[in-house]
């Protein structure tokens, strides 16, 4: 399955704990009809239908209202008793991400855990804010400030979906290797295209006045940065990086190590040596899907920040060889680039080319042959459909022009369309069509 929709939680404010972020008064108190309950989206400051798309029961706008009610599917409930949680639908384990788990202080008279990842999940606990969001003269640096979360901001919002879409150090907002033995799909993230997913607002003029616009490749950069910062912050944490004996293999590379054993002396070795990865000849590499996107778009828009991540990458995976001290040194720096990178790209906006110019990047020579792995590659033709839509959006690419190289796009989706089947050359060769065809529209 190549994206994995674990669900959002509330970000920390700081080192806030969602208790002190204030009380929690539950999607109900959102959905008056003069509020965000309207059947159609015809507000003058919003559209005022956001819960009819949260709530959408045929699309992906509607799976964070869903998430706790997968819980008490079979599936749920078969992952639950594997890992001995007892009822998935009340196990603190999975609580963490499937609903906005506010403990019981800071639950209003409407809250409910049943409505799963509710408003204030992303938005933020509502009782600072909710009966003066809408007044004059509120703002939205007004309602900021009274502790709604301040999501237009790339690198807050990719910290919210974070926190489920790859784990945090909050109870519950942690998928370990055992949760995934257990049936748990695959976390995977990409900050701009789970955006689009989820996205209930219009980006009008009202909304530019109050927020700014919105920059497309800024939210994906920002996004591979921020999920680069998250990897290596909680692999270092003892808590989180080692399971007994062993490392936390959630962080390592999955199809490395669940690919076919067979002891025919003639048997077609089924995995590459990666170039950008100096360790030992069949040591499980660690993920580093985000790692080469960061990489790849850092050399268009931050290349000094950005060699000095490449170095820090590098040690990174020698460190692995080393021994855990070396490793968590190495990640430790690792994050600090990566934070360097988020800050750069953060401090301005980018237009015309730069889509084009790191579409070029993900498929050009420096970066290709680093997609020897299902992980990656899956990662990196999210990235060129993002882009891709992202120069529609911005009239940057015609919806025509864009849906005569769809075909080029799909084959490279075909070519991750399933771990077992992947391969390299050929996931390589798809992708780089793609680019060139979208070269091509420039």
């Amino acid at each position: 399955m190549l994206l994995a929709l674990g669900l959002a939680l509330l970000v920390g404010l700081g080192a806030a704990t969602i208790a002190e972020a204030g009380g929690f008064e539950g999607v109900a108190s959102c959905a008056g009809s003069t509020c965000h309950g309207r059947n159609e989206g015809d507000g003058k400051a919003v559209r005022q239908d956001e819960l009819r798309i949260w709530q959408e029961p045929s699309s992906k706008t509607g799976a964070h209202s869903r998430a706790a009610a997968v819980l008490d599917t079979a599936r749920g409930q078969r992952i639950a008793t594997a890992l001995g949680l007892g009822r998935a639908g009340s196990a603190p384990a999975c609580l963490g991400c499937h609903s906005t788990n506010a403990p019981g202080e800071a639950r209003g008279g409407r809250y409910l855990a049943a409505d799963g990842v509710g408003c204030e999940s992303c938005h933020g606990a509502a009782s600072g804010w909710l009966s003066s969001h809408y007044a004059v003269p509120a703002s939205h640096a007004s309602n900021v400030a009274a502790g709604m979360i301040a999501l237009d901001r790339p690198q807050v919002r990719a910290a919210v979906c974070l926190d489920c879409h790859f784990g945090s150090d909050k109870p519950g907002q942690f998928v370990t290797h055992a949760m995934m033995a257990a049936g748990h799909p695959r976390v995977s993230f990409e900050l701009d295209l789970f955006s689009s997913l989820q996205q209930h607002y219009d980006v009008d003029d009202d909304y530019v006045k109050r927020k700014g616009r919105p920059d497309s490749v800024q939210t994906w950069a920002i996004g591979q940065a921020e999920a680069v910062k998250r990897s290596t912050r909680l692999f270092a944490n003892p808590r989180f990086g080692s399971e007994g004996l062993f490392p936390q293999f959630y962080f390592y590379d999955c199809h490395s190590c669940h690919r076919r054993i067979s002891d025919n002396p003639a048997a077609r070795r089924t995995f590459e040596v990666n170039p950008a990865r100096p360790i030992p000849f069949g040591n499980p590499p660690y993920n580093d899907e985000n790692i080469i996107m960061l990489s790849a778009v850092a050399s268009v828009l931050a290349p000094g920040p950005g060699a000095r991540f490449d170095a820090a990458a590098r040690q990174f995976h020698a460190a692995m060889a080393e021994g855990r001290p070396q490793a968590v040194a190495a990640a430790q720096q690792l994050g600090a680039a990566a934070d360097a990178l988020s800050d750069a790209i953060a401090a301005r906006g980018y237009g015309g080319d730069a889509a084009f110019q790191v579409v070029a990047a993900i498929a050009g020579k420096a970066i290709a042959p680093r997609f020897t792995d299902y992980a990656g590659s899956a990662q990196a033709v999210m990235a060129v459909d993002t882009l891709l839509n992202a120069m529609v959006r911005e009239d940057r690419v015609t919806l025509g022009a864009a849906a005569g190289i769809r075909a080029s796009i799909n084959r490279a989706y075909a070519a991750v369309g399933s771990p077992e089947r992947y391969d390299p050359a050929t996931f390589r060769a798809a992708l780089g069509n793609a680019a060139r065809g979208i070269a091509a529209l420039r």
